[in-house]
């Protein structure tokens, strides 16, 4: 199977970094080199990572899970992805993208760029994946339940921040911007801040916002403390982007009203961890939380027919938006972004409540 053969490919090339990543940073390769191999294997179940060619592959290796950075993945056979540590360097690049994805299982940087290239076929254009990472702020967070609960007690990640940002103190290639901004401190996680960044900068455009399982809730936080500090730019986005959310139905701030909600029908880990409040506009029949079409017994969900299928709806008529819910239905995301926002400016900052 093309999955196992990138996969190989994958920790391959891994190991032969290892050398240079424990030279860059030698405190966090040794906690996170095997749970993160781990997660690049996790994502091989749940992502397309067949969609990944041999020579993009070792791209991929070194930046296995680093949290915030930045995967431009055009569509199969127009190029080959590269990776960047920032958003500076990214739009450096000068690459438009249609699209922004996020994926989120095993938070590494092979499940990201198959997950970006899924969307970049339908798109027929590149499309920008932000790794979500897996630090040790996720490794607290795991041990106490929170990537199966995330709905709920995913938050907790932030408590954990500081110690995480603390030992990229030993990483020779990221700290220095960093701690020099005091940013590190800030509860919220890098792949969060990656995405408000990308969002805040009027060179990026793209027209659809995309997340797969803890990817959605990535994508509510930088959008709802977007909405906790900018309103302006807020407005803009709401009436410009589309959302889809796959394997996981998360709130999204009331002024994001194209929002669609994809869901595989026999998926209970997504539907745990999901709004019950929100109803699927679009339920994949025979489907589980995978987006591997070679998932054993095609439970699988093929991402291409499924944004397929989804997309001409936006252009449907459709309700005013989601019906209003109470103010705890999006607590986390709300305590998050208000964290954020006292955290950058000095101050204790309200509860966002739009």
């Amino acid at each position: 199977m093309q999955t196992l053969s990138t996969l190989a490919g994958v920790q391959v090339q891994r190991a032969a970094a290892f050398p240079e990543k424990f030279a860059d940073n030698p405190v966090r390769s040794v906690a996170l080199d095997t749970l993160q191999r781990r997660n690049a294997a996790i994502d091989a179940a749940f992502y397309d990572v067949g969609a990944i060619t041999a020579e993009e592959a070792p791209q991929l290796a070194f930046w296995l899970a680093r949290e915030g950075a930045i995967v431009l993945v055009p569509p199969s056979g127009q190029g080959t992805l590269q990776v960047f540590l920032d958003p500076e360097a990214f739009f450096a690049a000068g690459v438009p993208v249609a699209a922004l994805a996020v994926a989120g299982v095993g938070s590494s940087a092979l499940g990201a760029a198959a997950f970006a290239r899924n969307v970049a076929d339908v798109l027929e254009a590149p499309v920008a994946a932000v790794v979500s990472g897996y630090g040790l702020a996720d490794v607290m967070t795991e041990a106490l339940g929170g990537y199966f609960w995330f709905g709920t007690l995913n938050s907790i990640r932030h408590l954990f921040e500081p110690l995480d940002a603390a030992t990229k103190l030993f990483t020779r290639s990221e700290h220095a911007a960093e701690l020099s901004s005091g940013a590190m401190w800030a509860r919220t996680s890098k792949d969060t801040r990656t995405v408000v960044a990308l969002l805040s900068d009027p060179r990026f455009q793209p027209a659809l916002l995309i997340g797969h399982s803890k990817g959605n809730l990535v994508i509510s936080e930088a959008l709802y403390a977007l909405s906790c500090d900018q309103q302006a730019l807020t407005a803009e986005l709401a009436r410009r982007l589309r959302i889809v959310t796959v394997s996981a139905k998360i709130g999204m701030p009331p002024p994001f009203r194209q929002v669609l909600d994809v869901i595989g029908q026999w998926d209970w880990f997504g539907a745990l961890n999901s709004r019950p409040d929100l109803e699927a506009d679009y339920t994949v029949p025979r489907a589980w939380h995978s987006t591997n079409p070679e998932f054993p017994m095609g439970l699988g969900i093929d991402v291409k027919a499924a944004l397929r299928h989804v997309l001409p709806m936006f252009d449907q008529p459709r309700p005013a938006g989601k019906a209003a819910v109470p103010f705890f239905a999006d607590l986390s995301q709300r305590a998050t972004a208000a964290l954020a926002s006292a955290t950058l400016h000095g101050r204790a900052g309200p509860v966002p409540t739009s």
